[in-house]
C-alpha cells in the first residue's frame, strides 16, 4: 500500500506538472529602493515599456550598416520583429546613437510586452528565431538581454546523470551490495519526483525564480541519498548485532537514525524558510521550492525506504564481498580508532590545525563583491556573449547595461527640467552617453537612458549609480521640483545586493538562534549549540572563500570554464541557509552517537571514541555522496548553478572531513565532562526531545 501510494503520488505529480505546466519568473520587488520607484514611475507613464528590454547587436561583415544592401536586410529584419506577438517597441540602429563611429556595428532595442508573471518564453524564442534567421553572409546578428539570457540557459540533465553515477560508485563502495546501493537512489528519486511536481504546481501560485526547480533538484538529490544512507547503515548495524531480526533492526534504525534524520530535515527547512526574514520576495520561491524537495525526500526516507527494507531486509543487510573486506579493516581498533586516538592525545594541535585551515580558506571571503554578472561571463558559444562583445567593441561596455532615469515632473511637459537633468548627467564622470529624453502622454513622467563607461558588473558602475543618486540628481530635484530615480536592470541588481548585505546578519542571527535552541533542547548542553554555530559558520565562510577565489578572482577558471566576476547577491544567503541545515545532518548524527554512549555510562573520552568509530565511515560516505552530487553541477554550464555546486560541495567536504572528523572531537575532548553540563533550572523548564533511544 505504501509503495502504491508513492507511485500514485508520483504519477499525479508528473501528470499535473506537465499538464498545467510550471510558471517560473524572475520578477521581484524591492520596496523603498530607487530602482523600484523608477520602475513604478515607468509603469505609470509608459506601461508598454515595463517589460524586458533586450538587444539585437548587428555587424556588417563587409562594408558598413549604412550600405544600401545591408540597410535593406536590417530594415526587413526590423519589420519582421515588429510584427511578432509580445513585441511592443523596436528601436532600430538608424536613430541617434544607434550606430558605432565606423558604422559597422549597430544596436537594436526590443521591448517585450509586460506580463504579470514575468517573461513570455514563447515570445522570446520567436524573437531569437526571427533575428537569427536574418543573419547572412553580409550581416552578423546576435542577441542579448535578460529574456535572452534566460532562454539561452543550458539544461542540467547531463550534470545530474554524472552526479548520480558518481553517487552510485560511492554507495557501492560503501555497501558492497547492488541492492543496498540502489535503495538510497530509489528513495531519493521517488521523493524528488513527487517533490518537483509539487514545486512546479506551487510556481503557479507563488513567484519562483527560474533556478528554483534546479536548486530544489540539487538539494533534494543530495539530502535524499544522505538520509536514506544513514538509515540503511544503522539498519545493517542493528541487524548484525541482533542475530538477523529484520523487524527489530528496522525498529532500531528508525528509532535512532530515523529520529536524527527528522531533526536534520526540519533544521534544513527552518534554515531555508528563514530567508523570509529578509523581506525579499525574490528569495521566497527558491526557499519554498527547496523546502518542499527536502520534506518529500524526508517523507520517502521514513515511509518508502522502511517498506522496501522490510520486504528485502535479509538481502539488504547481507554485506557483499567488498563490504566484508572493508569491515574487516575498519573494526573498532582499525582506522577510525587509530584516528580518534591521535586526536585525543593531541587535541590542541588538532583543533589549532583545523581552525587554521578553515580560516585560511575563508580569508578570500573578506573581499566578497556582491553583484550580478553580465553576459561578458557567458561562454563564447552563446549568442549573449557575442552580442556583449559586439556592443562593447562598438559603443563601450556600458551599452550592455544602461541605467534608466525616471522623473516625475512637477509641471506638465516640463522639458526644461529634463534638459537640465540630461546635461548634468552627461557631465558626470564615467558616463559614456545619454539618450534623448521622452515624456509620457500624460506629460507627467519623463525617462532617459544613461550608458556608463564601464560594464554592468563593474564596481565603477556601482559607484556611478551612487554618485548620480547622492550628488548629481539632488540639486536638479531642488531646482526643478521633479522626483527623479535611477532604475533599470543594472540599478535594480545593485539595489538588490545592497538590500541583501544590510539584512544578511539579521537572517544569520535568526537561523543560528533557532537551530541552537533545537540543539539545546535535544542534547541538554550549553557547549553543543555554541560549537555547532561557530563551526557551521566556519565551514560556510570557508566555502564562500573558495567560491570567491574561483568565480570572483578567477583562480582555476579554466577548470570550471568561468571568468572572474562578482558573486550573485543571493548566493551567500542561499548557501548559508542550505549549508547550515545540511551541517546539522552530520552534527546530529555524530553528536547523538556520542551522547548515546555518554548517557549509557561511558566516560567523555570513551564516548567520543565510540561515537566517531561508529559513525566515521558513514559520515564520510554520506559526505562523499553529497560532494559528488553537488560537484557535478559545476559542469552544468550555467554560472549560477555552478556557483551553488562549488559552494555546497566544498562546504559539505570541509564540514564532514575537517570539522566533524577533526575539529569537533578535538574540542569535545578538551572540554571533557563540561561538554554535557547543563543548568538544572533550564533542564526543568525546557521540553524533552530525545533523538537517540534510551534503554
Amino acid at each position: 500500500m505504501v509503495v502504491a501510494a508513492w507511485l500514485i503520488a508520483l504519477g499525479v505529480g508528473v501528470a499535473a506538472s506537465h499538464g498545467l505546466g510550471s510558471r517560473y519568473s524572475n520578477v521581484f520587488h524591492l520596496p523603498g529602493t530607487g530602482s523600484q520607484r523608477a520602475r513604478d514611475l515607468l509603469t505609470a507613464g509608459f506601461p508598454v515599456q515595463t517589460g524586458d528590454r533586450d538587444q539585437v547587436a548587428l555587424r556588417a561583415r563587409h562594408g558598413r550598416l549604412t550600405d544600401r544592401s545591408v540597410h535593406r536586410e536590417v530594415m526587413a529584419m526590423l519589420r519582421r520583429i515588429e510584427q511578432l506577438p509580445g513585441v511592443t517597441t523596436v528601436t532600430g540602429p538608424y536613430v541617434r546613437g544607434g550606430l558605432s563611429r565606423d558604422r559597422t556595428i549597430g544596436l537594436v532595442t526590443v521591448v517585450m510586452a509586460p506580463l504579470p508573471n514575468g517573461r513570455d518564453s514563447a515570445a522570446t524564442r520567436r524573437l531569437i528565431a526571427t533575428a537569427e534567421a536574418s543573419a547572412s553572409s553580409s550581416l552578423q546578428v546576435e542577441l542579448g538581454g535578460p529574456a535572452i539570457e534566460q532562454a539561452q540557459r543550458t539544461a542540467i540533465g547531463s550534470s545530474m546523470i554524472v552526479g548520480l553515477g558518481a553517487a552510485v560508485v560511492v554507495l557501492l563502495l560503501s555497501f558492497g551490495s547492488l541492492l543496498a546501493m540502489g535503495l538510497p537512489i530509489v528513495t531519493a528519486l521517488g521523493g524528488l519526483g513527487v517533490g518537483l511536481g509539487v514545486v512546479a504546481l506551487t510556481s503557479r501560485v507563488l513567484t519562483m525564480a527560474d533556478f528554483s526547480g534546479e536548486l530544489a533538484l540539487m538539494i533534494g538529490l543530495g539530502v535524499g541519498v544522505d538520509y536514506a544512507l544513514l538509515i540503511v547503515t544503522r539498519f545493517r548495524e542493528a541487524y548484525r548485532s541482533n542475530g538477523g531480526d529484520v523487524e527489530a533492526a528496522l525498529g532500531v534504525a528508525l528509532n535512532s537514525a530515523g529520529r536524527a534524520v527528522i531533526f536534520a530535515g526540519v533544521t534544513v527547512v527552518i534554515a531555508l524558510l528563514g530567508m523570509f526574514a529578509l523581506g525579499i520576495s525574490f528569495l521566497y520561491g527558491p526557499a519554498v521550492a527547496s523546502s518542499i524537495a527536502v520534506l518529500l525526500v524526508l517523507a520517502a526516507s521514513l515511509t518508502l525506504l522502511p517498506t522496501i527494507v522490510g520486504r528485502f531486509g535479509h538481502r539488504i543487510a547481507r554485506p557483499g564481498r567488498l563490504a566484508r573486506r572493508v569491515d574487516n579493516v575498519e573494526r573498532e581498533r582499525g582506522f577510525w580508532a587509530w584516528w580518534i586516538g591521535k586526536i585525543q592525545r593531541h587535541p590542541w594541535w588538532a583543533a589549532a590545525s583545523a581552525a587554521a585551515m578553515l580560516l585560511t580558506l575563508a580569508s578570500p571571503a573578506l573581499g566578497l563583491h556582491l553583484g550580478n554578472t553580465d553576459a561578458g561571463n557567458d561562454p563564447q558559444s552563446q549568442t549573449t556573449r557575442r552580442a556583449y562583445d559586439l556592443l562593447a567593441r562598438g559603443f563601450g561596455p556600458g551599452f550592455n547595461g544602461p541605467l534608466l532615469i525616471a522623473a516625475k515632473l512637477q509641471s506638465k511637459n516640463d522639458s526644461s527640467a529634463l534638459d537640465r537633468l540630461s546635461a548634468a548627467i552627461r557631465a558626470a564622470p564615467d558616463v559614456s552617453a545619454v539618450s534623448p529624453a521622452t515624456i509620457s502622454a500624460s506629460g507627467k513622467v519623463g525617462i532617459l537612458s544613461v550608458y556608463p563607461a564601464s560594464s554592468p558588473q563593474s564596481s565603477q558602475t556601482e559607484a556611478l549609480v551612487r554618485r548620480l543618486r547622492d550628488a548629481v540628481i539632488p540639486p536638479i530635484e531642488q531646482r526643478t521640483g521633479a522626483a527623479i530615480d535611477v532604475g533599470g536592470f543594472t540599478a535594480s541588481q545593485i539595489d538588490f545586493a545592497h538590500v541583501v548585505a544590510t539584512k544578511l546578519w539579521l537572517f544569520i542571527g535568526i537561523v543560528v538562534l533557532l537551530s541552537a535552541l533545537l540543539l539545546l533542547v535535544v542534547f541538554r548542553s550549553i557547549l553543543i549549540p555554541l560549537q555547532a554555530a561557530v563551526m557551521n559558520l566556519l565551514s560556510i565562510a570557508a566555502s564562500l572563500g573558495v567560491v570567491v577565489a574561483v568565480f570572483q578572482w578567477g583562480w582555476l577558471s579554466g577548470l570550471f570554464s568561468v571568468s572572474g566576476g562578482p558573486i550573485q547577491a543571493f548566493l551567500p544567503v542561499m548557501v548559508f541557509a542550505i549549508v547550515f541545515g545540511l551541517s546539522m545532518d552530520y552534527e546530529v548524527f555524530l553528536v547523538s552517537r556520542i551522547h548515546e554512549s555518554w548517557v549509557h555510562g561511558h566516560t567523555p573520552t570513551d564516548a567520543i571514541r565510540l561515537g566517531l568509530t561508529r559513525t566515521g565511515r558513514v559520515v564520510t560516505a554520506a559526505a562523499a555522496v553529497m560532494v559528488v552530487v553537488f560537484a557535478s553541477f559545476t559542469l552544468s554550464g550555467d554560472r549560477t548553478i555552478a556557483l551553488f555546486g562549488l559552494a555546497l560541495s566544498s562546504a559539505v567536504f570541509l564540514d564532514a572531513v575537517v570539522i566533524r572528523c577533526l575539529l569537533l572531537p578535538a574540542v569535545l575532548e578538551l572540554f571533557g565532562r563540561a561538554t554535557w553540563s547543563f543548568p538544572a533550572f533550564l533542564d526543568r523548564l525546557l521540553p524533552r526531545l530525545a533523538i537517540e533511544p534510551r534503554d
